[in-house]
């Protein structure tokens, strides 16, 4: 028999954070987070998320083990200002028991129905900065820290439970040697001559968040098209400038600006972390801050994580500019594989846009969805 318990407590918490510790103690392509900032990242009172969002957290029990856990999420920005009647869920994870997942299932349901909702999609997060999809192909590689890794049954519970295919993301990756200047140093020279822009390098972090602010601005006039965007707030712009811009290698985030010093793109690489992560085990101390240091500074791949342009910009050949000053640090710091967090499959531009590097998709991911009739 199953049991379903709500999380009440900051015990109960460390428990939901440290399950998959157990789930996935003997792979070798899991990634752990840092148990300290996934716990900081459920606090409402340190994640600005929660002043337009809710969630509730819940443990699977059986024979007193817990052997799974759900996070059901409502994001209030989405429902209330785009009508989009969604019931949120993710951090699902469960072993391979149908009984299990669908209780835990059963449970944002009843949610998702007490609140007169349409329907429930995951897993995905309280944002679109957050991690989304389970993962269908590519067990094989190891993960990231902006990816969610599962076990390969995952995809069987979803669809024995009733739901079906909603987002398809791919994930690609190439060689840093495949991205030939050819492909875009005259037209970097051309589109620059032509629409008056120069492009923004920085050496110290300090230099970059005077612009943060208008990033966050800029990515939201980038992504405001599509159905599923929800917009960052002021709150998390903060947010994320405190907990991610200093981390993150101030050559490896480049911008591109107008003759008038507006900001028109810009993008954002980080060094993989990967096995760092999993050397940590989930705790910066004692060595886990070695480690990431370390790979910091000497990581041979790096995840492209962001890149927005201005929609008065866009299909204007704008990244070459961006393409170019990657190339140059790329060269300088022997960057090997360069690897792409997921894209929406029916995002044909941003597929368009990497043609030349030859990437191979290594990795599918979806999100699921069920309607919420009663």
């Amino acid at each position: 028999m199953v049991t379903i318990k709500q999380v009440q407590s900051k015990s109960d918490l460390k428990k939901f954070v440290k399950f998959p510790f157990s789930l996935y103690k003997n792979s070798p392509y899991w990634v752990p987070p840092i148990i300290k900032d996934e716990l900081e990242s459920f606090d409402p009172k340190k994640n600005p998320v929660f002043k337009s969002a809710e969630a509730s957290y819940f443990l699977a029990y059986k024979n007193n083990k817990i052997v799974g856990r759900v996070a059901a999420i409502i994001n209030w920005l989405e429902v209330n200002e785009q009508g989009i009647r969604k019931m949120r869920f993710g951090w699902f994870d469960f072993v391979d028991d149908f009984e299990v997942s669908k209780a835990l299932i059963d449970q944002v349901a009843k949610i998702g129905q007490q609140m007169e909702l349409e329907y429930m999609e995951g897993p995905v997060g309280f944002s679109n900065l957050d991690k989304v999809g389970v993962l269908t192909e590519g067990f094989d590689h190891i993960g990231n820290m902006i990816t969610w890794y599962n076990h390969a049954y995952y995809q069987s519970h979803y669809e024995k439970h009733g739901f079906v295919k909603e987002k398809e993301y791919l994930e690609n990756k190439f060689l840093a040697a495949n991205a030939d200047p050819k492909h875009f140093y005259k037209a970097n020279l051309l589109i620059k001559k032509r629409y008056n822009l120069r492009e923004l390098n920085f050496t110290e972090s300090k230099e970059i968040m005077p612009w943060v602010d208008k990033m966050f601005d800029l990515f939201n006039d980038t992504y405001s098209s599509l159905a599923s965007f929800v917009r960052i707030t002021d709150e998390q712009k903060a947010y994320f400038k405190k907990k991610y811009i200093s981390f993150i290698n101030p050559e490896y985030i480049k911008f591109v600006v107008d003759a008038d010093d507006e900001l028109i793109a810009f993008a954002i690489v980080m060094p993989s972390f990967s096995k760092a992560l999993q050397k940590a085990k989930g705790k910066l101390f004692p060595t886990g801050v070695f480690h990431l240091l370390k790979a910091k500074k000497e990581s041979k791949d790096v995840i492209f994580y962001l890149i927005g342009i201005h929609p008065d910009y866009q299909n204007r050949g704008v990244t070459a500019i961006i393409f170019n000053e990657y190339h140059k640090t790329f060269q300088l710091k022997g960057i090997v594989n360069c690897i792409r967090t997921p894209e929406l499959e029916e995002n044909t531009a941003i597929r368009q846009m990497w043609r030349h590097f030859d990437p191979v998709t290594h990795k599918r991911r979806r999100t699921y969805r069920k309607d919420l009739s009663v």
